[in-house]
């Protein structure tokens, strides 16, 4: 009979645990379990734990990027009523230097095989990258550093994307009809690296992949990439923010709708 008693209980404790921050805006998650109750379930890990892929996801553009670029000249960022929040674009890593960078849109080895960016830095709005700093140090402890590869993106790289990826696969890049949170400088592409050896850990997926298996609730993948995807997810909501419902390594912060959309180049942000 006591052993009965104990159930309500211990269901209670799980729930507590489990309780979830609902989701204040459509394409998120509704906040998981919490970091501590995730970072208990730790398994072990497996003798021979596969790398991360190599090669990065591609797709095939509609046409090539300089027609897209000519095509999209002259377009414009939607209207919006005046933003709440002033703008105040920051570097993570000038908060934090044990922030690792891999920003893949400088390179060619990006979903659409050619350099975007003009340079490898990362920017977000101080308030998340100041939540970015704590979540970072919430994994530590646990053998985890941060590989930040996008934070905030021109509108106009919005719109290349939008337009060179085949409409099929269009669910995986932002409407520029609408703006991204990333153009507001309040979303964050963000994996995990060891911290004993500096190297990318594996997760479901790779980072970019367009793919049913990016998606943070996606039930395959061992039970060690599972949980550093859902470990990365707990630091992450812990600290304000949101993941995107089909890639697990984008999370947008909380305050997202008081920013503008911008447009702003690196170029320019880097003369500031």
């Amino acid at each position: 009979m006591q052993g009965m008693r104990a159930y309500p209980i211990l269901a209670l404790i799980l729930l507590t645990a489990c309780a979830g921050t609902s989701a204040p805006f459509s394409n998120a998650l509704d906040h998981g379990p919490s970091f501590d109750f995730v970072a208990a379930a730790r398994p072990a890990v497996a003798l021979i734990d596969a790398p991360p892929t190599l090669e990065p996801f591609r797709v095939v553009p509609v046409a090539s990027l300089e027609e897209i670029r000519c095509l999209i000249d002259g377009a414009k960022p939607p209207v919006e009523p005046p933003s709440k929040s002033a703008v105040d674009l920051v570097e993570p890593v000038q908060l934090d230097p044990r922030f690792r960078l891999d920003v893949r849109y400088a390179t060619d080895r990006n979903f659409l095989g050619a350099p975007i960016y003009p340079t490898g830095r990362v920017y977000l709005q101080r308030p998340a990258a100041e939540a970015l700093v704590r979540a970072q140090s919430r994994l530590r402890p646990l053998g985890f550093g941060l590989m930040l590869h996008d934070g905030y993106r021109p509108w106009r790289v919005t719109k290349l994307f939008f337009e060179a990826v085949p409409p099929d696969q269009r669910a995986f890049v932002a409407d520029p009809s609408r703006g991204s949170r990333h153009n507001r400088g309040c979303a964050i592409d963000v994996s995990l690296f060891d911290l004993a050896t500096g190297a990318p850990v594996a997760c479901p997926s790779d980072y970019d992949a367009f793919t049913d298996s990016a998606a943070p609730t996606f039930r395959g993948g061992t039970a060690i990439q599972t949980w550093r995807r859902d470990i990365l997810r707990a630091a992450m909501e812990a600290e304000g923010f949101y993941v995107n419902s089909r890639e697990w390594w984008h999370f947008d912060y909380r305050d997202w709708m008081n920013y503008p959309i911008l447009d702003v180049s690196f170029d320019e942000l880097e003369r500031r």
